[in-house]
């Protein structure tokens, strides 16, 4: 009688997906100064922005609303556009 063959039999291997959560991560801002930031409060910590707010011909580190307003509202109520104005302001703190 012939030999029989023996059957041989795959084991399949099966992968386990890992499935690792996403956690929320601040964004940590680079920038120095901050649009939400008030007038008075760039100006008193970064004195060398005077001189980016005039450029631009922002007058308000002198006005007492320059307490309260940020430095995107001054930019707008001046017509002025507030990336330019955060970047020179950025520039100009960087170099201290």
């Amino acid at each position: 009688m012939p030999a029989k063959k023996k059957k041989t039999v795959r084991k399949k291997t099966v992968k386990k997906k890992v499935v690792k959560k996403k956690t929320a991560k601040k964004k940590v801002s680079k920038l120095i100064i901050q649009k939400k930031m008030t007038i008075s409060e760039v100006v008193a910590k970064h004195p060398e922005t005077i001189e980016v707010f005039l450029e631009h011909g922002m007058g308000c580190f002198g006005c007492g609303i320059a307490q309260f307003e940020t430095v995107a509202q001054g930019a707008e109520a001046h017509g002025i556009d507030v990336k330019k104005l955060m970047d020179a302001l950025n520039k100009a703190a960087k170099k201290k």
